[in-house]
């Protein structure tokens, strides 16, 4: 083996943290060292120092916790009842061929709406508490994970349903043991992107009436002209959507025990 084989095997070895911290490191440098030598103008841009300063007073002070904790609900709630709306009716017309020939129109007329344009009706149905920020991102997640979990299970191989069939499986058994299975890694591709659209639902929702809210701070720093401030609610929405997409990653692990690791499938 090559020197230079031998050092690519090393740094492909290391563990990704290791990796990727230089360049998170890296492009906070390359912030402050524009906006310092005035490439990028501090008022439109800000200034890191600034931006991890207010950070430190939200968290040390605590400020930032009532309105994190609104946001959180906000969005654990969209994507709960989002992904659940898209699993079960996803599963439902693709094993319906009627009912889905029947939905088809409604469902891509439905998709092709801009959903954002919903929220000032959902703040007159159901107020400027949470369940509008909610239902607004469950419109969000839903499409995510319904059109995943259709094709998935359209795309179950018909000779793996044909053996099954022969085997003496009956409806039940075939939805249990080959549909589902089918069309769980569909499903949790479909999550990982949902975390971020529950972000946005919340987010938007708060955007256009609430008193409360990560979303509420940055549209009180905008009218300020704070971008400091800004930048700052926004890394704390992207440090929590990471979070929840953390944890939808163990538990895709935990249910996907017998695909092969990235690693794994290297070796072989």
């Amino acid at each position: 083996m090559s020197r230079a084989s031998k050092n690519r095997r090393g740094i492909a070895d290391l563990p990704s943290a290791v990796l990727q911290i230089p360049i998170v490191c890296g492009l906070i440098g390359l912030w402050y060292g524009l906006t310092e030598t005035a490439v990028l103008p501090k008022f439109f841009f800000g200034e890191p120092f600034k931006v991890f300063g207010v950070l430190w007073h939200w968290f040390t002070s605590g400020e930032i916790f009532p309105h994190l904790g609104v946001t959180l609900v906000e969005t654990v709630l969209a994507f709960v009842f989002g992904a659940l709306l898209g699993l079960v009716i996803g599963l439902w017309l693709a094993l319906n061929p009627t009912a889905s020939r029947l939905a088809d129109p409604y469902i891509k007329a439905a998709n092709a709406m801009p959903r954002v344009v919903l929220a000032p009706i959902f703040a007159v149905w159901f107020g400027l508490g949470i369940w509008s920020k909610v239902a607004l991102g469950v419109t969000l997640v839903f499409f995510i994970v319904f059109f995943n979990v259709y094709q998935g299970i359209r795309e179950v191989s018909p000779v793996l349903l044909a053996n099954a069939r022969v085997l003496g499986a009956n409806a039940r058994q075939l939805l249990r043991t080959v549909y589902l299975p089918s069309a769980t890694s569909w499903v949790f591709s479909s999550l990982h992107t949902s975390v971020g659209m529950a972000f946005v639902g919340a987010v938007v929702g708060e955007y256009l009436g609430s008193a409360r809210g990560v979303g509420y701070l940055i549209l009180q720093a905008e009218g300020v002209f704070d971008i400091n401030t800004v930048f700052a609610g926004m890394l704390v929405l992207t440090a929590f959507a990471l979070v929840l997409d953390q944890a939808v990653g163990v538990v895709e692990k935990r249910l996907l025990v017998w695909r092969p690791t990235h690693g794994e499938t290297e070796k072989l």
